[in-house]
């Protein structure tokens, strides 16, 4: 069973800046897509931002220009580099890998807090 393990959430000020990582527990065979989802309170899970095998990105409304997603495709590893956070970030981050044949995988997720 892969597990996906996310790290680097926290608590930090309004404009402040926090970095996302996350890892398999063991290798995953032809992944495709991956990417980070957010759930705020009382708010349906959302599409934060998403890179391909070959790099392409697609980002949130929201976080573009702010957001950067970053994917290690030996290591099987994708991070979030978030800047100029806002309150309106604050929610649970998880990390999301899907395969060629469409298996798809989440973490357990890791608490985000921005403070006004």
């Amino acid at each position: 069973q892969v597990q996906l393990v996310e790290s680097g959430g926290g608590l930090v000020q309004s404009g402040g800046s926090l970095r996302l990582s996350c890892a398999a527990s063991r290798s995953i065979f032809s992944i495709n897509g991956m990417g980070w989802y957010r759930q705020a309170p009382g708010k349906q899970r959302e599409l934060v931002a998403t890179i391909t095998s070959g790099g392409s990105t697609n980002y949130a409304d929201s976080v573009k220009g702010r957001f950067t997603i970053s994917r290690d495709n030996a290591k099987n590893t994708v991070a979030l580099q978030m800047n100029s956070l806002k309150p309106d970030d604050t929610a649970v981050y998880y990390c999301n890998i899907v395969t060629s044949w469409g298996i798809s995988y989440w973490g357990q997720g890791t608490q985000v807090t921005v403070s006004s």
